[in-house]
């Protein structure tokens, strides 16, 4: 039987969101810039998404921009916002630890004269907030933070952030790149103090190739392409209708009954983690604790607070002895599909940044995969990808001490 547990790389469309996309590329297939009724029928699929995540984020439909994904909504707001305010400064800050579409933008403005401070983060994955709060300057216009890293799943203090960022100066830009965390907690933007935050539609259960930016409105940014002037000019091109459509609806399939959904990722969270550990006491789990800690020696309630403070979807493990590539494939062959890393950097291996960042042991940086859940996984699932473990890593590293 197949295990899919590589959610954080993409995830099954719903079937409902699937169905929906389907008739608004048969059927109402219309230009939402058309003044016809078809084009009338397709603007209102989109007007309709924009109330259906506004809904999720308690924010007005108007400060929903649609993108291609979280690529698009990390770069329109970075480039963006340093862009419409680089007469104020060209001072930014990020983390060690943020996904390639935030590092590579930052760099790429730094090429442009921009100066970045990259946070370090402890070996949980968390900022210091104090470090933050230090980081900051007169002429600092932006920062940006992701809500879960999407390696191993730390989760960072957004509010807690938002709030010293603010005390500083209430001008600067503040992003959060929520493409692991939406779906998995509940955000009241305006509350939290984020400026703007990025969403994919893939890691919801919707359609790939789509996603949003909020803008807190009021927040001006550069737009970094040109055309017919769709969307407020801040995004022109034809609107992906179907996209947008399968967007809006799996945004408010993936908060139905969320509190059920939450509780059922974190229980197959613990029994994964506790599986693992007691069938290879010798293996780590990374991301879960601020210090080198064995799991099998803390009771029911200690690790249960700990996975609480971390994403309920993603287990990042490493495996002395074992590379990673190779387990994931000796994995493939019993049909169970892991992650090596961020699917994003696959087809450029190198050393994680992420896991450097939070001092993984040298010779475990090649030895760690990713699992990832997902509210379609079942128990019987994990516990058989525990015994696949049990049965896979011995022989795996019995052959490489030959």
């Amino acid at each position: 039987m197949e295990i899919y547990l590589d959610n954080s790389a993409t995830t099954r469309v719903y079937g409902e969101v699937a169905n929906l996309v389907v008739k608004t590329m048969t059927e109402d297939y219309g230009n939402p810039s058309s003044m016809h009724h078809m084009g009338v029928v397709a603007e209102n699929y989109t007007k309709q998404a924009a109330e259906q995540i506004a809904k999720t984020l308690k924010i007005n439909a108007r400060d929903i921009l649609f993108t291609s994904g979280g690529t698009e909504s990390d770069n329109t707001a970075i480039i963006g916002g340093a862009m419409a305010k680089h007469r104020l400064g060209k001072h930014l800050i990020t983390t060690a630890i943020e996904h390639p579409a935030v590092l590579n933008t930052m760099k790429y403005l730094e090429e442009q004269g921009f100066e970045v401070t990259y946070l370090g983060v402890g070996e949980d994955g968390r900022i210091d907030l104090a470090e933050l709060e230090s980081a900051i300057r007169e002429d600092t216009i932006l920062v940006s933070i992701m809500a879960v890293n999407n390696e191993i799943g730390a989760r960072q203090p957004i509010e807690e952030a938002a709030q010293i960022i603010h005390k500083k100066n209430p001008d600067i830009l503040f992003h959060v790149d929520a493409v692991q965390g939406y779906g998995k907690y509940r955000f009241n933007l305006k509350q939290a103090g984020i400026d703007m935050m990025s969403v994919s539609g893939h890691k919801i259960h919707g359609p790939k190739g789509v996603g949003f930016l909020y803008i807190r409105s009021g927040v001006r940014l550069v737009p970094i392409s040109y055309g017919g002037g769709q969307q407020a000019g801040l995004r022109s091109g034809t609107l992906n209708v179907p996209g947008i459509a399968g967007l809006g609806l799996a945004s408010e399939m993936i908060y139905k009954d969320f509190d059920e959904k939450s509780e059922k990722l974190y229980s197959l969270k613990k029994r994964l983690i506790k599986g693992l550990t007691e069938k290879l006491p010798d293996i780590r789990i990374n991301g879960l604790f601020a210090g080198d800690k064995n799991v099998s020696e803390l009771s029911d309630e200690e690790l249960d607070a700990a996975i609480k403070q971390t994403a309920p979807h993603i287990v990042s493990v490493s495996v002395k002895g074992v590379r990673a590539e190779v387990l994931l494939h000796a994995l493939e062959d019993k049909e169970i599909y892991v992650s090596a890393g961020s699917a994003c950097a696959t087809n450029h291996p190198s050393v994680s940044a992420t896991l450097k960042a939070v001092s993984l042991p040298k010779e475990l940086l090649d030895s760690t995969v990713r699992l990832s859940m997902s509210e379609f996984t079942t128990q019987q699932e994990i516990d058989d990808t525990v015994e696949a473990f049990a049965e896979i890593v011995p022989m795996l590293r019995q052959f490489a001490r030959r």
